[in-house]
């Protein structure tokens, strides 16, 4: 019971961050309960702390930061615009059902290339809204589109922190994670987010809608051409890309290679963009500003996660969940550990993959669950949080889309988590 008794800080930890309070203060209340609890000293924290700047939750602070550094450079040399230009310019969209289409394609694209959901359809949202609204697209439809279609760029992306993090953590390549989670769970995610805001569509119709000047907008789009400098930047931004992506995977370069890749993609970029070497410094600067609370969130976690770990909290709770797992079987202690994911452990997404693999991870591997569905697990598991419950990502992708209609997007996460979950349930029967 003494082990059990060290999941006193994480418990804390999780009610913390359902408060007003915000995570940083939650993990930081976890660690001096953890460390209280443990006997370790004021240095032992300091040592804990300095370790995660160096860990692999610090590595992915660093990512998260030079993501957003990313998106910056991406945005200033014109890349964004160009890319959201030419998807378009390919689809005439002349009906709400190509409007959807649209809207989802480019959602995916940007936010997979920039690593952020909430930055990347934040500059998509002012172009689109008029293209939607020239057919008639309602905001309740909207949101609904940007929050379930926006979210899968981050499941597919080579070097978005979710998909660097998951593979660290099973060890799977990234075919292999596209394969048999990114790839799958994101095609549920379209079609499930497609029909349901063709729903709401049908239901708001005449009911709601974006006022005549987002219409007139529509225009500046149309009207839009890209300058040679755009254009050289937006082909070296994909060039580059591709090549370090493909280069990255053949020599198995892993996470630790997607650090380089996003300081030479931004730096190339920018360069072809015309941009000077000190103004790709600012923009990469500037891009990261908004996120160094989550980089010193993760430094914290590191440490506060040892913490337990080093108290035998893990251990001991897969000592008493053994024997119910090995009487339900692998199939049942899938479901469970999704839900539990979903449901149990709120926080920033990759916080909880870590969490939720520390906590399961020895069970999961007696059980012989293959590492390509553990990731698929981890994935639904982390990411669907924000699906179930009204948190921060979904009414940040409301009010980009101008919608107050928590029901209408609440109600397709709720599908969303019904089906990805229902999809790790059946892949663990052919275990």
């Amino acid at each position: 019971m003494n082990g059990l008794w060290a999941l006193v800080p994480l418990v804390l930890y999780i009610v913390l961050c359902f408060c007003p309070f915000g995570q940083i203060f939650a993990v930081i209340a976890g660690i001096i309960v953890a460390a209280v609890m443990g006997g370790h000293g004021l240095m032992d924290v300091a040592a804990g702390i300095r370790a995660g700047m160096g860990s692999f939750l610090g590595y992915i602070g660093l990512i998260i930061l030079l993501g957003g550094g990313l998106g910056m450079v991406l945005k200033r040399t014109g890349v964004v615009n160009c890319l959201v230009a030419w998807i378009t310019g390919k689809m005439k969209v002349d009906s709400q059902r190509k409007a959807f289409l649209l809207v989802m394609i480019c959602s995916v694209l940007i936010v997979s290339v920039l690593g952020t959901m909430a930055g990347g359809n934040a500059i998509l949202a002012p172009v689109l809204i008029p293209i939607a609204a020239s057919v008639g697209v309602v905001p309740n439809a909207m949101a609904v589109l940007l929050h379930g279609a926006g979210a899968t760029g981050l499941f597919l992306g080579p070097f978005t922190p979710p998909v660097v993090a998951l593979m660290e953590f099973t060890g799977v390549s990234y075919p292999q994670y596209l394969l048999n989670a990114g790839i799958p769970i994101s095609l549920i995610m379209w079609i499930v987010t497609f029909f349901w805001a063709g729903r709401v569509q049908k239901k708001y119709a005449g009911v709601t809608c974006y006022a005549e000047q987002a219409e007139e907008a529509a225009l500046d789009l149309a009207n839009y051409r890209p300058d040679g400098r755009t254009k050289l930047a937006t082909a070296t931004f994909f060039v580059v890309l591709i090549g370090l992506v493909v280069w990255g995977i053949s020599i198995g370069g892993g996470s630790t290679f997607v650090l380089g890749l996003m300081l030479v993609t931004a730096a190339l970029t920018g360069l072809a963009g015309r941009l000077k070497v000190k103004e790709i410094i600012d923009a990469v600067c500037d891009g990261a500003r908004p996120l160094v609370w989550l980089f010193f969130f993760f430094v914290l976690l590191d440490p506060f996660i040892n913490f337990i770990s080093d108290a035998g909290a893990f251990q001991a709770l897969a000592g008493v969940l053994a024997p119910y797992v090995e009487k339900s079987g692998h199939v049942a202690f899938v479901a469970f550990t999704t839900l539990v994911g979903i449901f149990g452990v709120p926080g920033a997404a990759v916080a909880q993959a870590e969490v939720l693999n520390k906590m399961f991870l020895e069970l999961a591997q007696a059980q012989g669950i293959p590492m390509v569905l553990w990731a698929a697990v981890l994935l639904v598991g982390s990411q669907m949080t924000s699906f179930a419950m009204p948190e921060g990502d979904m009414q940040g992708q409301m009010g980009l889309a101008r919608s107050d209609d928590l029901k209408s997007v609440l109600c397709n996460g709720w599908l969303i988590c019904l089906f990805t979950t229902l999809y790790v349930v059946v892949r663990a029967f052919f275990i």
